[in-house]
């Protein structure tokens, strides 16, 4: 017999560590693929440090994207081609706002302060790719990959649960067992 987890505090940062832990696995990989891909570049053309930035920062945004969908939020599909499609529109556009903060960071140091060593091109990469974190995070969970709705007998007990009512004698998982 399990009890629905959303309807106490507890359960609710159970949730959220669960969700923030396979955000940052897909993120890790994203942060290792981004950097990988931003160096190889840098190594292998002569591409100036932005540019090199903002093509590896796509190739990650690409692998995020799968990695989310697949993975972390793959409980929050909305199965429908609108909903899909919606989806894709907003993880696009939010991406590309994560986009602008990392690169501006890389930018910033780069062209403003004349930080541009193989160093500190990383270093300002990577506090950037930090920075656009904490917003992608917000942004997909909030807009994105938002959560379904509670169905309403699952919700109905979570009412009755926290004082609403008079907590029921079985519940629906205990009433099928």
């Amino acid at each position: 017999m399990s009890k629905p987890e959303n309807g106490s505090a507890l359960g609710r940062v159970r949730s959220l560590v669960r969700e923030v832990a396979r955000f940052g696995a897909v993120g890790g990989l994203g942060v290792l693929v981004n950097l990988g891909v931003f160096n190889l570049i840098r190594q292998v053309t002569d591409l100036q440090v932005v540019r090199a930035s903002v093509i590896a920062t796509l190739v990650a945004i690409t692998t995020n994207y799968l990695g989310f969908r697949y993975f972390a939020y793959r409980d929050r599909a909305d199965q429908t081609g609108a909903g899909r499609t919606r989806e894709l529109v907003l993880f696009v556009a939010f991406s590309a706002i994560g986009l602008v903060i990392e690169n501006g960071i890389l930018f910033t140091a780069t062209y403003g302060f004349h930080w541009d060593g193989p160093l500190a091109s990383n270093f300002f990469k990577f506090a950037g790719i930090g920075i656009a974190t904490v917003f992608r995070f917000w942004s997909y969970r909030t807009w994105v990959f938002k959560a379904l709705p509670v169905p309403a007998a699952v919700s109905l007990v979570v009412e009755q649960r926290d004082g609403q009512g008079e907590a029921p004698s079985r519940t629906p998982e205990t009433a099928a067992n």
